[in-house]
């Protein structure tokens, strides 16, 4: 059964409201239209209406999401889609009521984010064979992320003219298309100098390609293959902790939380629109200073 023309209508309003007007970024674009796709085929298989939603519907639904097995922070997730869909018909005048604001708020565990140690990014970043043009691109690119914070959507769209030499730093278009400058330290400005000079000319001769970062046939890189790229590296490093892409913007600022960086320019080098989000990075370092007391104190245990 496929969603009533009201639902897509509503949908579709809601999409062009949160592109044009809100400017989200495309992955959270489509993480709404898959939470709301999935509330709408929920309600047109029982033959509720969008406009006949009402709190105990709500209720009815959040209890089938936990029937379905999503956990917590999945369910806060499809709560968030749901309120804003609502939000937004009322601002607009298509409902009369939202039907979310009676739900009692979701409560979730924030869970701190597991945090390379210094020696095993140090480890990871010497992985890769420099002496080969792969190894050396990969070199780049770890080093680029763990110096910079990036997410992996934005280190594997880099335009090259997202490297400003003279400057000394990165221009980073991101979440929302919001554009911040990142600097880059000597070693890693040296690295990636090294990889345009040595290494993406051989990827493409002819100079088509307008991301920075190219895969072994020449075409920008994708998340996955960066993704088994980090993946392999830390296997031969030997590193037990989970790494993943993600990881290395979490070690990015921790470490510079632990080195007393300012939260406010952490916050503005992982371009982060609340400074709340960037205090679990306090959180963290916080963490592993009292694990290092524990450890080692002699009155730590």
């Amino acid at each position: 059964m496929g969603l009533s023309p009201a639902f897509d209508a509503a949908l579709d309003g809601f999409d062009a409201h949160l592109r044009i007007e809100r400017r989200v970024a495309r992955n959270t674009l489509l993480a709404y239209r898959a939470d709301l796709l999935r509330f709408g085929t929920w309600l047109d298989e029982r033959g509720v209406a969008l406009s006949s939603v009402v709190h105990a519907t709500m209720s009815d639904y959040i209890v089938q999401l936990h029937d379905d097995g999503l956990d917590a922070r999945s369910i806060a997730r499809h709560r968030t889609s749901i309120r804003q869909l609502f939000k937004f018909l009322v601002q607009e005048d298509l409902a009369r009521v939202d039907p979310t604001k009676l739900l009692a708020p979701q409560r979730t565990k924030r869970r701190l984010p597991d945090v390379l140690s210094e020696a095993e990014v140090t480890r990871l970043l010497t992985t890769p064979d420099p002496s080969t043009p792969l190894g050396q691109r990969d070199r780049a690119m770890l080093e680029l992320m763990y110096a910079t914070g990036l997410r992996v959507t934005e280190l594997v769209t880099l335009p090259l003219s997202a490297w400003h030499h003279e400057g000394g730093f990165l221009r980073v278009r991101g979440k929302g298309s919001k554009e911040r400058v990142i600097p880059l330290g000597p070693s890693t400005a040296t690295r990636l100098e090294g990889y345009l000079r040595d290494v993406r000319g051989g990827l493409d001769p002819k100079l088509s390609q307008r991301a920075l970062f190219l895969s072994q046939q020449g075409h920008a890189m994708t998340r996955q293959n960066f993704w088994l790229r980090i993946t392999a590296h830390a296997r031969a490093a030997d590193i037990r902790t989970p790494v993943t892409p993600h990881g290395l913007r979490h070690a990015f600022a921790t470490h510079l939380v632990e080195h007393d960086a300012d939260l406010r320019a952490v916050q503005a080098m992982l371009g982060h629109a609340d400074i709340a989000t960037t205090q679990i990075y306090t959180h963290v370092a916080r963490s592993r200073l009292q694990a290092v007391h524990a450890l080692h104190h002699p009155r730590g245990r």
